[in-house]
């Protein structure tokens, strides 16, 4: 193959691999753009927002995670709420309107043409630029005592 033709085909893949990045990227605005003109989403603290498109599944950034109490983000969004109880009825609310605002920008993003599904990924950026640090084992949500161990040496036979 001579230095010339390599060169065109070089381009044509160089091209196609721009476009292809290129219109990806506008899906995503695209998206976001959706996001943004629903005005309770656009006036929340927390921007919900679309990271990539992976064939079907747009990939949205959440502040849920077993990593960090949904309490702890909260109260970052909402530094009113510092202090609070996890019980605290406010807390709850604000907790309860997140998640319906998220399901929200879901349904959103759901109806827009070629998305099948929708996969939430933690949003390590907020919380690395709100100064938070995420835990590396999940958080025990519940404080019920823990079963006891299973222990083979058990039996059921009455002594």
């Amino acid at each position: 193959m001579s230095d010339s033709r390599q060169f065109f085909m070089v381009m044509v893949v160089a091209t196609l691999f721009a476009t292809w990045l290129g219109w990806r990227g506008v899906t995503v605005i695209s998206l976001n753009n959706a996001i943004q003109a629903e005005e309770q989403l656009a006036s929340y603290p927390y921007p919900f927002r679309v990271l990539r498109v992976e064939r079907q599944t747009a990939v949205m950034t959440t502040l849920r995670s077993s990593r960090v109490t949904t309490a702890e983000a909260l109260t970052a969004l909402f530094p009113s709420l510092a202090g609070m109880p996890p019980q605290s009825r406010e807390l709850q609310r604000v907790e309860r309107e997140f998640a319906r605002l998220q399901a929200k920008a879901s349904e959103i993003i759901l109806a827009r043409p070629g998305i099948e599904r929708v996969r939430w990924e933690l949003d390590e950026n907020w919380y690395y630029l709100n100064g938070m640090a995420l835990r590396e084992q999940p958080v025990r949500r519940h404080h019920a005592a823990a079963p006891p161990a299973y222990r083979p040496d058990w039996s059921l036979a009455s002594p």
